[in-house]
Order: structure tokens, then sequence, then C-alpha cells
């Protein structure tokens, strides 16, 4: 699980390290800060933050995580919003979340959990805060493989920032429940056969011809259709399983296991990574032994992201997420 939002208490999360939103000097303050604090052992906690601090904002140190669930304690310390320009604020903010990514990984740790840092009593406001926690994990996780969580106490922050949830919410009103699922060719046409610049209408064809092969050939195993599906898009193994939220491991065991089957959400997460329309999704939905319904408000919300081919994991997440769905990915 690459990068999940899960709406939970951080202290109580089992990773290898969680994120402290703290202060520059390392003292148990309010909050988050003081929920870890007193659920780590305020006293130890204090004794070994005590000769790592002060610390500068954007910095982070790591310490033990005693009575917690969790290994160790990322220390992070986020800008006070009204102390710096906007942009100053937002660099600041993101490298608080890179130092402790940084941190995790040169430790060799594999789990991390982030509180969303600075939206509390340090003012930032929650919807700049929360694009600039995504924006620094996806472009870490992009170059590292770690598994992360970002932990809200509300779905509320995240509702309130999709410009696309009302549009989401129609559509999943429309459809859920219409069966039998029809597939609107009309409305979602292969990707690959838009109106192209005439000097590459032939180049395209000929790799549409490419992809259509692949997906007629319904007698082979899903590892080997998966990788030759792949080539047919002219992606990487790499580029598609981070695109698709899951993790190395995963995805080495999809690809050298002729007869392992992957879940239905990570065969979704793939469809996305590969960016298929909805033919080809359901193809490769059919491989796997599922089968998208309209009876369920996941398949709908899948369908609204494919036909309007809005191929961002981490948006359609965030619908689900506000949705009580499951996330896409492993």
């Amino acid at each position: 699980m690459p990068f999940y939002i899960v709406q939970n208490d951080i202290t109580r999360i089992k990773v290898d390290a969680i994120v402290n939103a703290a202060n520059r000097e390392l003292m148990m303050g309010g909050g988050v800060c003081g929920a870890i604090f007193k659920a780590a052992g305020a006293k130890k906690m204090a004794e070994a933050c005590a000769p790592l601090g002060p610390i500068y904002t954007g910095q982070a140190v790591i310490t033990p995580g005693f009575d917690l669930p969790a290994k160790y304690v990322i220390h992070a310390v986020g800008p006070i919003y009204s102390y710096y320009s906007p942009e100053t604020s937002e660099n600041l903010l993101y490298s608080a979340y890179t130092s402790a990514l940084t941190l995790c990984n040169d430790k060799g740790l594999e789990s991390i959990a982030f509180p969303l840092i600075s939206s509390g009593i340090y003012g930032f406001p929650e919807d700049q805060a929360l694009k600039v926690a995504k924006n620094a994990i996806q472009d870490f996780l992009s170059q590292h493989d770690l598994d992360v969580y970002l932990v809200l106490l509300s779905k509320a922050i995240i509702s309130r920032n999709q410009n696309w949830l009302n549009k989401v919410k129609s559509f999943v009103e429309t459809r859920l429940h219409r069966e039998p699922f029809m597939l609107p060719y009309q409305a979602a046409p292969d990707i690959l056969s838009q109106a192209s610049p005439k000097p590459y209408i032939a180049r395209e064809s000929q790799k549409q011809d490419k992809i259509q092969e692949v997906l007629n050939n319904l007698d082979e195993p899903f590892s080997s259709f998966l990788l030759r599906l792949i080539d047919s898009k002219g992606k990487t193994d790499v580029e598609v399983y981070k695109r698709a939220n899951i993790d190395r491991k995963l995805f080495s065991k999809i690809r050298s296991i002729p007869n392992y089957i992957p879940s239905k959400r990570t065969t979704l997460a793939l469809a996305i990574a590969l960016e298929l329309n909805l033919s080809e999704t359901e193809t490769l939905l059919k491989r796997a032994g599922y089968a998208l319904s309209h009876n369920q408000v996941f398949d709908v919300i899948i369908e609204y992201f494919i036909i309007n081919r809005h191929y961002n994991i981490y948006d359609i997440n965030d619908v689900l997420f506000s949705y009580d769905q499951a996330l896409l990915g492993s």
C-alpha cells in the first residue's frame, strides 16, 4: 500500500514510524504532538527529544516509539503559517514531509504514517496543507518504495476540497442500480483512437491493433496477458506499479506466478495505471474473474473516472475515501 489516506488515531497505527507534528524545541505540545507524547510515555519521549532540539522548521529527527505501536517517532517541524509568505510556508511544509520520508527511508524502514502537519494551531489552511502533503508524498514515492499513510481525523477535509465530487455524486446516483451493466462505448471511445495529427495516425493505428491482439487472446494466463498489455501500451513495469499504487513485491508476484490472480481492487488499479478505456477494463477484469456492476458504488465511481479519462489514482482514492469505499492499490 504505497500511499493511503485513512481516518484514524495516529497513535494507534502499527507502522514502522509515525510522524509527530513537532515544535522546534521538540517539547510536548497540544493536539497531535501532545497525544503522541502521552501515548509513547511523556517522560521517556521528553528525555529522548531533549538532546536533539532545537531544530529548524522543515527538518526532522527520529526517536524510539516507546509505548506506541509504532517502532519510531519522526518529529517533523512544519511552519507557522502566519510567520511566512504563502509560498515560503508551502516550501517549508513540503520540506517537513520530505525530511521525514528521507529519514524513514535512510533508516531502512518500510512504512510511515503522517498527520496533516501544520493544519492545527499552526494555522495552515487545511486545503493547502492537504495539497502540499499529497504532492510531497507522491513526489517521494515516484523515486522510492515505501508504504505511506496520511492520517486524517475527518473525511470532511477531503470532501471539501474535491471540485469534481458533486459531479461524481450525480453520476453515482444516476448509474447506481442500473442493470445490466452496459459499456457506453460512444461515451468512452478508445483513448488511442482519438483524432491525432496526420503524421501519427498510422503509428497509432498499428499500436491499437497490437493492443487489440493482446485483448483477443482469451486463453492466456493473467500474468503474461498483463505483461503483454503493458508492452502494448508502451509503459514500463515500474511506471505501471507505481501509477497503480501497488508495491513492488505484489507486482513481482503478479508477474512471476502464472496462476496468481490479484484482487479486484488491484486489477482495477492496474487498469487505471494502464489508462484503459471501459471495454479494455472489462477485458482485464474478465481475465481475473471479475466484472463491473451498477449495484456497487465502488464500481460506479471507477466507471466515472474511466469515462472521463482521469487516471490519477490518488484523485480517485480521494473520492473513494469520501464514500467510505476501499481504496485502489495493494
